[in-house]
């Protein structure tokens, strides 16, 4: 199979700050992953379109939308705790967003099997209204709430290791898209509990799944298989869009999962069972270690291309991993879901 691969020069001009682990240097690793997976005859380069006010405002209000924009034109600023804006910002952001819109025209077109967006500014902590974790614009959500908006059924699954709450704010009472979030609690931003099912004509189309440090492969694969499974084929969903953090690997600096490169193979190699060939886009979040970064992203690739356990060679220390907690919260949250029906 073929994989888009989609990234701009532009997302190398926004700088977070000094010595901010959300650095263009990323974007390196990510690129070296590529280059590492050995998939010349099988990355597409994709060129994203930025995102137009019609497709922004889907997810953002005006008002919001225009304040990043007047802070950038204006040389940059915070624009709040965690989240700086420089003046080349907005045009990143606006690129960021627009990638996955780019990535789903062309899958429709035939052009690949998927596609591997590797984009910054990160997105999914930004709520329709606040800017929040390093995320101006919530990129997955533009993404999905295009495809919601032509008649579509999205499953959007997150397996950064914080909580997208930015992803479950656009889309907590929006039965047209199933959110599934697997991150480590308590972590930041503190939300994600695995009561948050939705609300409205939501309920029951948002599904957390938080898990302690330590975390190991195997918990998220018994995840898949016995908790989200069931709801994916109830829901039967014509697009997968993956929130594709990597900072659940063991060696992340600000995280505390125990993940290596091996487990988001076995996971993504999952989660892609989910959605037909053609209707699959992986979309970047965090990860901030470069060399697990690098790793993470060559086996990823490597999934998305079908050659995955032919190619991409795993060494020992990123082998899939086993044994470690998580039991008896994963218990809990199947004990949840199981009392609603």
């Amino acid at each position: 199979m073929t994989v888009l691969f989609s990234t701009h020069a532009a997302y190398l001009e926004h700088l977070a700050g000094p010595r901010h682990p959300e650095c263009p240097e990323r974007l390196d690793a990510v690129l070296a992953g590529a280059r590492r997976a050995d998939l010349v005859d099988a990355l597409i380069p994709l060129e994203p379109v930025a995102a137009s006010r019609e497709d922004l405002e889907r997810v953002h209000p005006k008002l919001y939308l225009d304040r990043i924009e007047i802070i950038c034109a204006r040389g940059g600023g915070r624009l709040d705790p965690d989240t700086y804006a420089g003046p080349h910002s907005w045009t990143a952001a606006t690129l960021a967003a627009g990638a996955g819109l780019t990535a789903v025209e062309a899958l429709r077109r035939g052009q690949s099997d998927a596609a591997f967006c590797a984009v910054r500014p990160p997105g999914h902590h930004a709520t329709r209204t606040e800017s929040m974790g390093f995320c101006m614009v919530s990129n997955v959500a533009v993404t999905a709430a295009s495809l919601a908006a032509q008649g579509e059924r999205v499953l959007i699954v997150d397996y950064d290791a914080h909580h997208g709450n930015g992803t479950q704010d656009v889309f907590y009472d929006d039965p047209r898209v199933l959110f599934v979030s697997f991150h480590q609690w308590p972590l930041y931003p503190g939300t994600g509990r695995a009561c948050e099912m939705g609300s409205g004509a939501g309920d029951g189309f948002t599904m957390n799944i938080p898990l302690p440090p330590e975390t190991t492969g195997d918990r998220y694969l018994r995840a898949l298989d016995e908790l989200v499974a069931p709801r994916v084929a109830a829901f039967d969903p014509t697009w997968l869009v993956i929130s594709a953090g990597f900072d659940g690997h063991r060696d992340d600096p600000i995280t505390e999962l125990g993940l290596t490169a091996g487990d988001y193979v076995a996971i993504t190699r999952r989660v892609v069972e989910f959605a037909p060939v053609g209707r699959r886009v992986v979309v970047l979040e965090g990860g901030y270690d470069l060399e697990a970064l690098t790793a993470c992203s060559a086996g990823v690739l490597g999934v998305l291309a079908g050659v995955a356990d032919r190619k991409i060679t795993i060494d020992g220390q990123e082998r899939a991993t086993s044994g470690g907690p998580g039991q008896r919260e994963l218990d809990t949250t199947i004990g949840l879901w199981r009392a609603r029906s």
